[in-house]
């Protein structure tokens, strides 16, 4: 039989797979001498193999923990190791047998120089952003609420929690649409905290809240000497504050027409410019949109930019408004009478079935902030019964004067009519001519009974 095939010999296959791996491997002996080195691991130290062979490790690869791995018997599993001046993941292995150990494997991770940059500048971008979230969590920017936070078995509710959860899963920008009080900033909260970015902070502001003129700065910051009362130091937007987190837009239909254009701009080339600034900085910012108006209308009237509408309108969730789910309102008064309880130090035994019908037939213009008032209202006015019932709540709901009065038929009338106008005006946005057709009266009869009954 000829002499054996080289396929057989088992040096020369190891050497093969060591010249085509990837990453960088080292066996060292017991004694920390090298008995084979991969050569993209000799082609990254900027040597060659047989200069590294029959060397003790530690004269070869900076900062090289094998030693100690001979020593204690341990391994160690994806620790950083800096080598000439960048980091990387290594890996090291005792060997052993009949007990005792014989060598040592160590392993880096990476596939060529360019790739071990890139990891470097990733680890430092990663503490970094260690060091900013570190800085902020006493700040408040986090997302405090997740979805168990939100309360609902209704179908409409589990169906905007089902899209929300997905849309979590995802960095696309999420537009929330719902009534005030509805929850939108909940769902807000409990996306960011179920994304990748959770660790990274969740800023939020009320563009509603903030003058027209003072928005920008808010949003993107400015730079010392900007203009005249410019902070020392300038200020970060944020924009800036956001970088690798989540920034909630609430009231967005609110927003001005021209910083609708420079937030178009941060959505189509992801960086931001500063007031003041000679250049633009990149930002990563996941954008989640809330509004209580149609939007689509707004565009109609040239209130709403239609390209910005269309990238914000990527995944749209509609949150159902309180009155559309009834059935939720005796879970909701349950984890709301618990977190009212909690914070007044005050105790509720229970919510009479007369007072928590008349709870489930009010129509609820304000949604779930308004009942949240009308039972932190309740809680504070109970008697020592411990029992919520018809007379701890507002008139508007039990419908009755408190001492139970008789109310002339012209007065009652009057807040009826009053009662039904507000309901109108609240359900069609504040629009006169939607909330006369509402009330199957002409507009100038609405405007005519507005001015009698000396509403605003």
């Amino acid at each position: 039989m000829a002499g054996k095939s080289p396929v057989y010999d088992q040096n020369y296959i190891l050497n093969k797979l060591l010249e085509l791996a990837y990453d960088g491997i080292v066996i060292v002996d017991n004694h920390g001498i090298i008995a084979l080195i991969s050569k993209a691991y000799t082609d990254f130290l900027g040597i060659s193999q047989q200069d590294a062979i029959g060397k003790h490790v530690t004269t070869v690869i900076e900062n090289t923990r094998l030693p100690e791995v001979l020593k204690t018997g341990k391994a160690e599993d994806a620790h950083l190791q800096s080598i000439n001046g960048h980091y990387m993941i290594a890996s090291r292995i005792p060997l052993l047998k009949d007990g005792k150990i014989v060598g040592a494997i160590g392993k880096v991770l990476f596939r060529n120089v360019e790739e071990l940059n890139v990891m470097h500048k990733r680890i430092v971008s990663l503490q970094q952003q260690l060091e900013l979230f570190k800085g902020k969590i006493g700040m408040g920017r986090y997302a405090r609420y997740s979805f168990s936070n939100i309360m609902g078995k209704s179908d409409k509710i589990l169906l905007a929690k089902t899209m929300a959860e997905k849309a979590s899963k995802t960095d696309s920008t999420v537009l929330l649409i719902g009534e005030s009080g509805t929850g939108k900033e909940l769902f807000a909260h409990a996306i960011h905290q179920e994304s990748v970015r959770s660790a990274q902070t969740f800023i939020k502001i009320n563009c509603a809240a903030i003058p027209a003129e003072l928005l920008e700065s808010e949003l993107f910051g400015y730079e010392e000497g900007a203009f005249t009362g410019a902070r020392k130091g300038g200020k970060i937007g944020k924009f800036e504050l956001a970088d690798g987190g989540t920034l909630f837009l609430d009231e967005i239909g609110d927003m001005p027409v021209n910083m609708q254009a420079k937030l178009l701009r941060v959505l189509q080339e992801k960086e931001i410019e500063k007031i003041g600034a000679q250049y633009s900085q990149e930002v990563d910012v996941r954008i989640i949109a809330a509004t209580n108006h149609d939007l689509e209308s707004l565009v109609s009237k040239g209130r709403v930019r239609a390209d910005l509408f269309y990238r914000l309108n990527v995944v749209n969730i509609k949150i159902p408004a309180l009155r559309e789910r009834p059935e939720d309102i005796e879970l909701l008064v349950s984890y709301l009478l618990n977190k009212i309880c909690n914070h007044l130090g005050k105790y509720v035994d229970d919510i009479s079935p007369q007072a928590l019908q008349m709870l489930k037939r009010h129509s609820w213009p304000g949604n779930i902030r308004e009942l949240e008032n009308v039972l932190e209202r309740a809680v504070n006015i109970i008697g020592k019964d411990g029992i919520i019932s018809p007379k701890h709540l507002p008139e508007e709901i039990n419908g009755k004067m408190s001492c139970g009065e008789i109310i002339p038929i012209n007065e009652t009338l009057k807040r009826a009519e009053k009662a039904a106008i507000e309901k109108a005006m609240q359900l069609s946005g504040g629009k006169k001519a939607k909330a006369a057709r509402m009330l199957n009266i002409s507009r100038s009869n609405l405007y005519e009974r507005i001015s009698k009954l000396k509403m605003s």
